[in-house]
């Protein structure tokens, strides 16, 4: 298809990007990322800890032309996954938040979860999207690339770039009117299209995101130290979660939201428009000792399309078992002593551990004290 210009080009992508279900398109010119430097140095000191692949990437994320020969334009799109206030969360998915982490509790409860992976893996359902828009762009002859969260692209340094967000304290890209609940998503692309200004910075002297990080992995503005991020721990890592973190996990089982939920901005959140990213009803039901019980098959089956089946059994029932000792009660016992056993050393180590917080953890009219 022809346009009369590079701007006729792209006012149709950002047309089309909307209809399909992005809730912004920008453009940012393919240069190097601001921040390369600072992410080589950030990997040096071992920051990344077991994400070698973040390594091996490293020469592409710093130019674009090793991603794609020949790119003028980076095209960066945004999704919000916003599901509703904290009382909607509670209300109508069951998932607890941080209003409530130190009250006394019977039983585990459902254990917390990112937001992001309440519903279907957003992987799955941003690609399907930007293949679309890929086909759109192959029409007006360009070549692309395109990627969501899984090439080696610095995206929030683009994503800044083109006006979607400036960087937060966090290390998180904000943005006005999606706060922080939003994916990113880039196509590389040989069309030459007219790119966008970045917008100012608005943090001002606010530390929210700092101080509410749990374990302090936020170090200072705009530095994270991954080896004590609870969302490293609980999805990147694989192996065991070090002694003197497990207690700051909380019941944290899958991510953490508590520097993204601390943003002044997200007052500004509205309810996303992709149902994709709704709560699963079985998220709503499940209490933290029920995913113990769940073999291979039926882990598989319960989180088939979801981000969580990234992390395996092994890894999840890891997490609920931390979750367990700190937040279970003597009800949760008989499913962690059945765990003690599993096949898998990870799991067992972990609720042998939980099995001894729980049993020589204070007591208060009868009731185990929560440990958050």
């Amino acid at each position: 298809m022809n346009y009369q210009s590079p701007a006729d080009l792209k006012q149709a992508l950002v047309q089309r990007a909307r209809e399909i279900g992005f809730d912004d398109c920008r453009v940012a010119a393919a240069q190097a990322p601001s921040h390369a430097q600072e992410f080589r140095a950030w990997l040096d000191a071992g920051a990344a800890a077991e994400m070698d692949w973040m390594a091996r990437g490293a020469e592409k994320r710093h130019d674009p032309q090793r991603v794609l020969a020949g790119a003028r334009s980076v095209i960066v799109l945004a999704m919000n996954y916003w599901q509703g206030s904290a009382e909607m969360r509670n209300a109508d998915c069951g998932l607890r938040n941080k209003e409530i982490d130190d009250r006394m509790t019977e039983s585990g409860g459902p254990g917390r979860i990112a937001r992001y992976a309440w519903g279907d893996d957003y992987h799955d359902v941003i690609e399907r999207k930007l293949e679309q828009l890929n086909d759109f762009l192959e029409t007006a002859g360009g070549r692309q690339r395109h990627y969501v969260d899984t090439g080696p692209v610095l995206e929030r340094d683009f994503a800044a770039a083109a006006g979607i967000g400036w960087h937060g304290k966090s290390t998180m890209l904000l943005n006005r009117t999606l706060g922080t609940w939003f994916f990113l998503a880039e196509i590389f692309t040989t069309l030459d299209l007219p790119a966008d200004s970045p917008q100012a910075e608005h943090c001002g002297s606010c530390t929210r995101c700092i101080d509410a990080c749990p374990t302090g992995a936020i170090t200072a503005p705009h530095r994270l130290d991954a080896r004590r991020c609870i969302s490293y721990l609980t999805i990147e890592l694989k192996g065991s979660i070090p002694l003197e973190l497990r207690p700051l996990v909380g019941d944290r089982i899958y991510g953490c939201d508590d520097c993204l939920e601390a943003c002044p901005w997200n007052r500004f959140a509205q309810t996303a428009r992709e149902t994709a990213f709704a709560a699963r009803p079985v998220l709503t039901q499940m209490q933290l000792r029920d995913y113990l019980a769940l073999d291979e098959l039926q882990f598989r089956e319960i989180f088939r399309g979801s981000p969580i089946k990234r992390i395996k059994r092994r890894g999840l029932l890891r997490n609920v078992c931390v979750a367990l000792g700190n937040v279970g009660s003597e009800g949760d016992l008989a499913a962690l002593e059945v765990a003690a056993r599993d096949a898998e050393a990870l799991v067992a180590e972990h609720a042998v551990w939980a099995i001894e917080q729980i049993r020589t953890r204070p007591r208060v009219n009868g009731k185990t004290i929560a440990k958050v």
